[in-house]
């Protein structure tokens, strides 16, 4: 794991809230000059600690209102069938988050669609990637907290 200090902390935490502040502004925030938080940020990208700058969109206002999560039961755990289940399961852009577990779940799935018909129409090609021993499915009544910021 890289080393960070105090500064390397503000740092993430400002850019976990905001990627879009210059690099001035990050300084000033935390009282470094913008060549040495230039030169910090750079360390931190090329460690791999920042692994991207992305824009976070509302759901809601590109029509992805209904979040689900597909809890899936397998009876096959060998190599062939978790590479062709992870080959179909990562060509759908509606899963955000794709998850193997302890317990008596294999895996789980976090899902963005526009409505149950939507969620339908994705159950069918998610049954047809490889054999699959149950699926069951739970649609978020409301989201009580979100976000993409890390402990730091």
């Amino acid at each position: 794991m890289e080393k960070i200090d105090e500064f390397d902390r503000k740092i993430l935490n400002l850019l976990q809230i905001d990627s879009s502040l210059s690099v001035v502004e990050v300084g000033e925030q935390v009282g470094l000059s913008h060549n040495a938080c230039w030169r910090r940020i750079k360390r931190l990208q090329e460690a791999g600690i920042v692994a991207a700058r992305v824009a976070l969109l509302d759901r809601a206002r590109v029509g992805l209102s209904v979040t689900v999560f597909v809890f899936i039961r397998t009876s096959n755990h060998d190599d062939k069938w978790l590479a062709t289940f992870s080959k179909g399961i990562k060509s759908m852009p509606e899963v955000a988050e794709f998850h193997r577990l302890s317990g008596n779940i294999d895996y789980i799935l976090k899902l963005h669609v526009r409505d149950i018909a939507d969620y339908d129409r994705v159950y069918k090609k998610l049954i047809r990637i490889a054999p699959l021993s149950d699926v069951s499915s739970s649609f978020s009544m409301e989201e009580i907290k979100w976000t993409t910021a890390l402990p730091l």
